[in-house]
């Protein structure tokens, strides 16, 4: 078992991409679903199903490619740890590339965007960055 179940995430995603897999497993929690959902909206991802394999749940994930040959996304990363926890109030919300990738925030209205975050108001655990 892992210490950082959404570090542990987006490393299986980030290996899958640089493999060239087509989907990825990765066990399943409300809040990996909630960032699942996020970057399928976002188009990051082609989809994502929760199955249930016997006790266990898992999400597949399918991934983009561009062309069949790069994947749609280039960097994702980790912000917020375990050991170093990164809150961002509505004000501070930070951008990603000048806008052209995403942030992925917990909040007390749920996951969203930095961008839906700020245009909402509120701030929160900023969990990861995409683009």
């Amino acid at each position: 078992m892992t210490s950082d179940p959404i570090a542990d995430m987006l490393t299986r995603v980030r290996n899958a991409l640089a493999a060239r897999h087509p989907k990825v497993d990765v066990p399943a929690s409300k809040l990996k679903t909630e960032i699942a959902r996020i970057l399928k909206e976002e188009g990051y991802i082609l989809n994502f199903k929760v199955a249930e394999e016997g006790v266990k749940k898992t999400i597949k994930i399918y991934l983009k490619y561009a062309n069949n040959t790069l994947p749609v996304i280039s960097h994702i990363e980790r912000v917020s740890r375990p050991g170093c926890r990164v809150y961002a109030g509505k004000g501070d919300i930070p951008r990603v590339l000048g806008g052209l990738g995403i942030n992925i925030l917990t909040t007390a209205r749920g996951v969203m965007t930095g961008r839906h975050a700020r245009k909402e108001g509120i701030g929160g655990e900023v969990l990861c960055q995409v683009w």
